[in-house]
């Protein structure tokens, strides 16, 4: 069942709702949680669940998503025929480079059959979960399905413009479907809840050659999985929902879709609660990812005052807090905070330099920023707006061509600083 079975990660999205942190990268190769990038918790669903033949399809500036799975996904056995490769726009069958999810695989299924699946597994590289692909692709041979959607219960007025909503019969096969439609039809039995596309799919590799090939024909189609072909084959072939089984081990089921900036913050500052509803720790389920060769973080100074510390925070490796107050934060790999700093409720990411008496609150640091000595950043949202991207909830998102304001200590903070150095 595995060894058959093909998995394409669609990792090329332009994420225009997480910009400025798409700005020099593609949104699957965003950070979130620390030391992860968000490919990482589909790849780490595929290696714990037994899938280990897998397409990655690029195409938005890749650079740093190419390099991150070089360095740190080299872990199958390309002599057992596994492999975890990363496959460029080639305009092997057009001039365009990809028009929609489903062209995206159309263009690559020279690469496809080459390997000669019997199923097609399609996932999507943008979303934070724990899912065992290996019990989807068991229920859609069980049910003889000819393609399988991995469906998840959302309240209706959540699906309301926002997800694919599909409609089944009692025994789970498809027979109606609406893509982000503005009144969501109701689960039977279950009022008030609807049942959205997860954009996860299994198809049967002999069908979706057929169904892509049909649809790249046709010049009216958004070439779309969930606009164009999924709708096409219902009524005309076997297609069932398969419920999202939670590897979570919580209470709630977990997946974000977290394309949003301030899902993405929200999402970031669950993790550092004292029991986040995500799991990072279950070695049973291991999130991998690619982690430079940093030291351990170091806390330096306990003066009062000046006293280096981190509260209610994720602190990865590299992380020197140096006489300054971290709280609800996460920090990525080789962060630099000097004096008398106060951050809080911030995501920094890696190479973030935060110069002394720097204020940070309720923010996303873009990686390798330096900011300046007395810094206030997320204090006075009107003064940040002329200077920062600022989410409707009031996130400010700082990268590397800002320029943030500017408040430079007091005479008696100075004072203190200054007995502080002569005291080395």
């Amino acid at each position: 069942m595995l060894n058959d079975s093909l998995v394409i990660v669609l990792a090329g999205g332009v994420g225009e709702r997480l910009f400025p942190l798409t700005k020099e990268r593609a949104k699957p190769a965003v950070y979130f949680g620390g030391p992860y990038r968000i490919i990482d918790f589909t790849l780490s669903n595929c290696i714990n669940a037994g899938l280990r033949r897998i397409f990655i399809v690029t195409q938005y500036k890749s650079l740093s998503l190419n390099r991150h799975i070089r360095q740190g996904w080299s872990v199958v056995a390309e002599e057992l025929g596994e492999f975890i490769e990363i496959l460029p726009p080639q305009k092997r069958v057009s001039d365009n480079w990809y028009l929609g999810t489903a062209d995206a695989v159309y263009q690559n299924l020279y690469s496809v059959a080459r390997e000669g699946p019997k199923r097609v597994v399609i996932l999507s590289g943008d979303h934070i979960y724990k899912m065992d692909y290996s019990k989807m692709l068991r229920w859609h041979i069980e049910k003889g399905a000819a393609a399988t959607v991995a469906t998840y219960e959302v309240p209706v007025e959540e699906a309301a413009r926002r997800f694919g909503v599909l409609q089944v019969d009692e025994q789970e096969r498809v027979i109606g479907f609406e893509e982000k439609p503005a009144d969501p039809k109701h689960i039977p039995g279950m009022p008030g809840v609807a049942l959205a596309s997860m954009g996860i799919y299994v198809f049967e590799a002999d069908l979706l050659i057929k169904a892509l090939e049909e649809d790249a024909a046709q010049e009216s189609s958004k070439h779309d999985f969930g606009k164009d072909i999924l709708p096409r084959l219902i009524g005309h072939a076997p297609v069932y929902s398969y419920r999202f089984s939670d590897e979570n081990k919580k209470a709630g089921k977990y997946w974000r879709d977290i394309g949003e900036l301030d899902a993405y913050y929200e999402a970031n500052m669950d993790l550092v609660q004292v029991s986040p509803e995500f799991n990072l720790y279950d070695p049973e389920w291991p999130i991998r990812t690619w982690m430079p060769q940093a030291p351990p973080a170091k806390f330096v100074f306990d003066d009062e005052g000046r006293r280096g510390h981190a509260l209610d925070s994720i602190i990865s490796s590299g992380v020197i807090v140096s006489g300054s107050s971290v709280r609800g934060s996460i920090l990525c790999p080789n962060v630099r905070v000097h004096s008398y700093c106060d951050i809080d409720r911030s995501i920094l990411m890696p190479g973030v330099r935060v110069g002394r008496h720097a204020k940070i609150r309720n923010a996303i640091i873009d990686r390798d920023v330096f900011i300046p000595r007395g810094a206030v950043i997320g204090y006075n949202l009107e003064e940040d707006r002329k200077r920062h991207a600022v989410t409707a909830k009031g996130v400010v998102v700082v990268t590397t061509d800002d320029e943030p304001w500017i408040e430079m200590p007091e005479g008696d903070r100075r004072q203190r600083e200054q007995e502080a150095d002569a005291r080395g």
